[in-house]
């Protein structure tokens, strides 16, 4: 291995959504600071480009998964992933962002040194089939925006019977265009956002799609298109229409998540009204729409145009609530004792979540436990320099938090130029503030991963809003020099 090959001002890791964010705001915001984006694949779109399974779209609309500078023009609010990932490349052509990328070169380490006040940043470069080579960089300021899962595998859990199954199985992480289900029996493990994208999308060709879910989530049912959206995009201009209706949808998602929390069997009932009137009188909705937790203790699934409410109505597809007993030559067999006949078996079991790309990370020599470190403003991390990480909100739009840390990310290296500091680091000597979990979501991807994820404060600046208009304040106006940061 050589010596660090370069050294950048900003290092930022990930050329998906957050990345190519991360790379507009730093040449908008800091004009003067020299940038690298280091992806490991061998492209841009994250996880707009890695999942490629059917019906693929975002489970929110583009109006707030949108970045703030670059307006949505598309007349579908809900879109598919192939629009998603056309705007994500669109974005890094027209601002000259793809020139700073550096493909294949996956992060494995990176190591703080407080004498040189920089980082030394370790990736793989791979240089053809199977080769690759160990590379360096040193950056002033890190910045991660590799996403919050394992782009490697999902969640599979441990099936009994596996070896016995005849047919294929797949999970929607690693679906490929070889996979033909035209005319097959498939049943889907899942019920969260990736299960009811899917099972109207294959329901379209397959003979019989099931969906076979342990207990029921909330879904909900939205227009793909917006008709008061695309009406106020037809009377004001392109950027103006854009962040009014940026506004009012946030404006309604908070009403809305608010109202969970502090009124959730009317929500409930609200939900599951909508659900009736779907499917009609005489569907199970108890058994198979009516979850045993309250809106928004997990996230809410979307169905653009009740997508998958049709197909259960005309019955190109169906829903199995129950549990799993083993695989068998020709399906499943449940507990119940029912039987699933399946040619194809999708997985939609989940991601796995890891903090800061899964990396190696030390300061002074010293490696950093995620797990037992505090997260200041939801974006770095105590007694950890120079470093943030873009991680978006669990109750609302992905990017909405990634502008406003990439906003804060500016305004804190600004900061330090005008005083000459060359490290700034978030420390907590308030022994009143103690560890929570930074995710209070009941979901299974989540539980099984909270303990190994950074912990939120009971206070401020070390406690999570999830809050978008309380996020504007503090981190567009408010201090930068807020006595918890220390600066050097």
């Amino acid at each position: 291995m050589t010596e660090a090959k370069e050294h950048f001002d900003v290092l930022i890791v990930g050329a998906g959504l957050s990345g190519i964010g991360a790379g507009y705001h730093l040449q908008t915001r800091c004009p003067t600071k020299r940038y690298v984006i280091l992806e490991g694949r061998d492209c841009i779109g994250g996880t707009w480009d890695l999942f490629r399974y059917p019906g693929i779209r975002s489970d929110s609309d583009m109006f707030t998964l949108g970045y703030s500078f670059k307006p949505w023009t598309d007349p579908k609010a809900i879109a598919d992933g192939p629009q998603i990932l056309n705007y994500v490349r669109e974005t890094a052509a027209e601002n000259g962002i793809e020139k700073h990328i550096r493909f294949r070169h996956r992060v494995k380490r990176a190591s703080w040194s407080t004498p040189d006040a920089r980082w030394t940043i370790e990736a793989e470069r791979i240089t053809g089939e199977g080769a690759s080579e160990l590379v360096r960089f040193t950056c002033n300021f890190l910045f991660m925006c590799s996403g919050y899962y394992k782009y490697e595998g999902g969640y599979t859990p441990e099936f009994k019977g596996v070896a016995d199954y005849a047919g294929r199985i797949v999970h929607p992480q690693k679906w490929t265009e070889d996979i033909d289900y035209a005319g097959k029996r498939v049943v889907v493990i899942g019920s969260g956002a990736t299960a009811v994208t899917l099972v109207p999308e294959l329901a379209k060709k397959a003979a019989q799609v099931t969906m076979l879910q342990r207990s029921p989530t909330y879904v909900v049912s939205r227009p793909a298109q917006d008709p008061v959206a695309n009406k106020i995009r037809r009377n004001l201009p392109t950027r103006l229409a854009y962040h009014v209706i940026r506004w009012r949808n946030v404006m309604w998602g908070m009403f809305f998540f608010q109202l969970s929390r502090r009124k959730p069997a009317k929500v409930k009932d609200l939900i599951l009204k909508g659900v009736r009137m779907a499917l009609g009188p005489d569907y199970d909705v108890a058994t198979h729409f009516t979850p045993r937790y309250n809106p928004w203790d997990q996230r809410l699934c979307l169905v653009p145009d009740g997508d998958l409410f049709k197909a259960i109505r005309e019955q190109r597809a169906s829903v199995v609530t129950s549990e799993i007993d083993t695989f068998t030559h020709d399906g499943i067999r449940l507990k119940d004792g029912r039987e699933l006949a399946a040619d194809i078996i999708v997985t939609a079991t989940g991601l796995v979540l890891q903090v800061v790309g899964g990396l190696d990370v030390s300061v002074d020599g010293r490696a950093v436990d995620f797990a037992s470190t505090l997260t200041y403003k939801g974006m770095m991390y105590a007694d950890v320099p120079n470093m943030a990480s873009a991680f978006g909100y669990t109750n609302a739009s992905w990017t909405l938090k990634c502008d406003l840390t990439c906003e804060y990310v500016c305004r804190l290296i600004n900061y330090m130029d005008r005083h000459n500091f060359r490290q700034c680091m978030p420390h907590n000597d308030d022994p009143e503030i103690t560890a929570q979990p930074s995710l209070d979501f009941t979901s299974g991807y989540v539980q099984r991963s909270v303990a190994k994820m950074p912990k939120q404060g009971s206070k401020q600046p070390w406690r999570l809003y999830q809050n978008y208009a309380l996020d504007i304040v503090s981190l567009r106006f408010g201090r930068i020099d807020d006595g918890v940061m220390r600066y050097s």
